[in-house]
């Protein structure tokens, strides 16, 4: 009795291959599609000679069919039988081209018979044809596109003349003389072809991830860098209006103050006047009763001392003038406020916040944000002679220059710093030659006098300083060292770095270093600069003091401030 343990491969026709329909046996015991092995038959009939479609044995005369009844049942049986559902084809599988009903996924293709098989038919398959060898593929939905539209045969050579695949009958009409080849051959040296090309995709994606790399660092610091704007302004407003409050506060106390002098004074002044007011209404009386008395005695004795003034005030004392007027307070207040306003206008803030690009990418972004330094002589080391004539130009010589004692000259390393500060974006270039320098920026609080790590550039907290020499590059902050690959180390730009008038010197093999500092946003970063802007090295920090750029000349190595 057949189980679901029975493949169905086991019960199909060996001439359609497919699941045994109204089964009947042959003598040699073959069983057929009773359609399938009469229309095998029906072919046979001129020859008068039967043969069996799977083992050829051959029969004469025609055979008679039996239906084979037990073998009916089974295939019944076996249709009810569900295979797993990983067996059939499903959306973006081969389908089998000759499964009836529900298709099962095809596993190769043949391009002799133009059709895909499952792997139960490419047994049959290949039992069918194991005489001819056909040429099976991986199962491929492009069994039409390899197969020639005009002559219905295989694609299997490629016409160089005119760049498409061809058959081997094309060759002989349409495509003769043209320069051909086998497929085959032609995949070969496409072959080398796509390595090439793979090696520069593969470049292509290191140089795009290193640039992605650049820009998220860059959006990064584009952040901070407006963060710390944002904190910057609103305490810089926070301050401003505490200003104005303290201001308002000290007028309001300043016009106190005066009012209540001016009160105080005036107070004293109402009080003399009311008793003045009191007296010569005393004295009115007085004088009033006198002049009707009939006694002239005592009218003449009263009147001498009625009629002298009771103390009168000064008729000279202003008793107004202690109430000052607080317009001019009130004009200044007002002239203020006007004055803040046109400046606030004329001076827009909003109009002052430009977006550049946040990542520079040639040349020419770079020095937009370019500063031309110069080189502060009190700095020097007296075994460094500057150039006179730009001081830009800087010589590590063994004679002392004659400079006089300065409190920030460094006076054990051969090092000096520029006069002007690093602020928000800036960018540099110098050109170096011979031995090295050590390509610097640093606080200025850095130390000047002595040999210990603290006078050092890029041995301290208070400096970053990127070591350049003819066969590497390091960087180093706070004594700590990073070596850099060697890969960004180019040949000269060809241009004289040097004062030839003042030092002798003429280097033509020069190396030009890219410095791009954003001090607010923490970044600075080092470039080799040639064709283009090839990066050495980047930090990411916090820079809390103003910066100055710095140089650490070697022995026989001028450096120019371009």
């Amino acid at each position: 009795m057949a189980d679901a343990r029975i493949s169905q491969d086991e019960f199909k026709c060996s001439v359609c291959l497919d699941l045994l329909k109204d089964p009947v046996t042959t003598p040699c015991g073959h069983s057929f599609c009773k359609i399938c092995i009469t229309g095998c038959g029906d072919q046979e009939d001129q020859m008068r000679v039967y043969s069996c479609p799977q083992c050829r044995q051959t029969f004469s005369p025609r055979p008679a069919l039996a239906k084979n009844t037990m073998l009916a049942e089974v295939v019944e049986k076996l249709k009810k039988t569900k295979l797993p559902d990983d067996c059939y084809a499903g959306a973006g599988d081969v389908q089998c081209d000759v499964c009836d009903g529900r298709k099962r996924k095809a596993v190769k293709s043949c391009l002799g018979c133009l059709n895909s098989y499952c792997q139960s038919h490419l047994e049959r398959h290949e039992s069918f044809f194991k005489r001819k060898r056909h040429n099976l593929t991986d199962a491929t939905r492009r069994l039409q596109e390899m197969i020639c539209q005009t002559h219905d045969k295989l694609l299997e050579v490629f016409c160089r003349t005119d760049q498409k695949f061809i058959c081997l009958l094309c060759t002989m009409d349409e495509h003769k003389n043209h320069d051909t080849v086998s497929a085959a051959s032609q995949r070969t040296e496409n072959q080398k072809q796509l390595k090439e090309t793979q090696r520069s995709f593969q470049q292509r994606i290191q140089q795009r991830e290193k640039d992605l790399q650049q820009l998220r660092e860059a959006v990064a610091s584009h952040k901070r860098s407006a963060q710390t704007a944002v904190e910057d302004s609103e305490r810089i407003f926070t301050e401003f209006i505490r200003s104005i409050e303290r201001s308002c506060s000290e007028a309001t106390q300043r016009i106190r103050d005066q009012e209540k002098t001016a009160v105080s004074r005036a107070e004293g002044q109402l009080e003399r006047l009311e008793q003045e007011i009191n007296d010569l209404r005393r004295r009115d009386a007085e004088l009033e009763q006198l002049s009707h008395t009939q006694d002239h005695i005592h009218f003449l004795q009263s009147f001498q001392s009625l009629s002298a003034p009771p103390g009168f005030t000064d008729v000279n004392d202003n008793p107004f003038s202690s109430l000052s007027s607080f317009d001019g307070v009130r004009d200044a207040v007002r002239q203020l406020r006007d004055k803040l306003e046109d400046f606030c206008k004329e001076n827009k803030i909003s109009d002052r916040v430009t977006f550049t690009n946040i990542v520079p990418k040639t040349r020419n972004d770079f020095l937009q944000y370019s500063h031309q330094l110069n080189l502060d002589q009190n700095t020097a080391h007296n075994h460094l002679l500057l150039s006179v004539i730009t001081n830009r130009v800087i010589t590590n010589t063994n004679t002392v220059q004659p400079y006089p004692d300065h409190p920030d000259r460094f006076d054990v390393y051969h090092q000096v710093l520029c006069r002007e500060s690093v602020c928000g974006r800036c960018y540099w270039e110098i050109e170096w030659s011979g031995y090295g320098v050590d390509i610097s920026v640093s606080y200025k609080s850095i130390s000047r006098k002595g040999s210990g790590t603290e006078c050092m550039f890029g041995y301290n907290r208070q400096s970053w300083s990127l070591s350049c020499s003819s066969s590497s590059y390091s960087f180093r902050h706070n004594n700590i060292r990073t070596k850099l690959p060697v890969e960004h180390i180019s040949s000269g730009t060809g241009e004289c770095v040097s004062d030839s008038r003042r030092t002798g010197v003429c280097v033509c093999d020069s190396r030009r270093i890219g410095v791009y500092v954003d001090h607010s946003a923490g970044t600075l970063s080092f470039y080799n600069v040639s064709d283009t802007m090839s990066l050495i090295h980047t930090v990411q920090t916090t820079f809390t003091h103003t910066l100055y750029p710095g140089f650490r000349v070697y022995s026989g190595s001028p450096v120019k401030l371009c």
